[in-house]
């Protein structure tokens, strides 16, 4: 069952990629009812043959992640329409809440820990910004550019998408590092995990491979279930 499950996923998900690249070629590509109820219903047969809910992913992400990566790829922002990360920081710093999902072979390469902001909250997540030396996190869809070698070792940039939200995350150096508070043993000792000033940092050992996967054009979205980001994005509500 879940084999027939994935393969039906796998054939509407080609039909609609094949819609995007038509509307980015400049071919209109109309949607009515019907191809949302069969977009939504794709969705919750992704969200299941991926068992994302044991894994501790929240159906309002996952459906928030695609709905907005949807209209990034509708706008020509990707360049890797078949990679999406997920930071779901509606969940305790304690959980690994980065997934790394594989849309075409409907696999999650990655689910790891992820750093919030130190304003941001202690455990939790609970404050976002978009301002300079806030030291939170922004909520929103980013795309990732280049890497480039600091003092975190391999990173990689990140642009936001979101005007008011994230938009702001180059000039605040917002960018995927690895750093050694996000591991284990630093929630053993301190009962969360370490924070960052506003990067989403990830284990050092993991790092080089996550950012090998994600670089140059593919799509981030950093949740939380946040009333004045979800009501106000342009790209989940237009």
């Amino acid at each position: 069952m879940l084999k027939l499950l994935k393969f039906a996923f796998a054939l509407s998900l080609l039909i609609a990629v094949q819609g995007l690249l038509s509307f980015t070629s400049g071919v209109e590509s109309p949607v009515n009812s019907a191809e949302s109820r069969r977009v939504g219903l794709n969705t919750s047969v992704m969200y299941a043959s991926l068992d994302l809910q044991q894994q501790g992913l929240s159906y309002a992400a996952f459906n928030s992640a695609l709905k907005g990566m949807k209209r990034l790829t509708e706008l020509g922002r990707l360049s890797q329409t078949h990679i999406i990360s997920i930071a779901d920081l509606s969940q305790s710093s304690t959980k690994k809440r980065l997934y790394v999902i594989d849309l075409v072979k409907q696999e999650i390469i990655y689910q790891t820990y992820v750093a919030h902001g130190r304003n941001s909250g202690e455990e939790f997540a609970n404050v976002f910004s978009n301002q300079p030396s806030s030291y939170m996190s922004s909520l929103g869809f980013y795309t990732t550019g280049e890497t480039y070698t600091g003092q975190h070792g391999l990173s990689l940039r990140l642009i936001g998408e979101e005007p008011g939200f994230n938009s702001k995350a180059l000039e605040r150096a917002i960018v995927i590092h690895g750093a050694d508070y996000v591991k284990e043993d630093f929630i053993e000792q301190n009962g969360r995990l370490g924070r960052s000033q506003g990067c989403p940092a990830l284990p050092v050992e993991q790092c080089p491979a996550i950012i090998e996967t994600l670089k140059n054009g593919s799509c981030l979205f950093v949740y939380a279930p946040d009333k004045r980001y979800l009501s106000s994005s342009l790209l989940l509500n237009e």
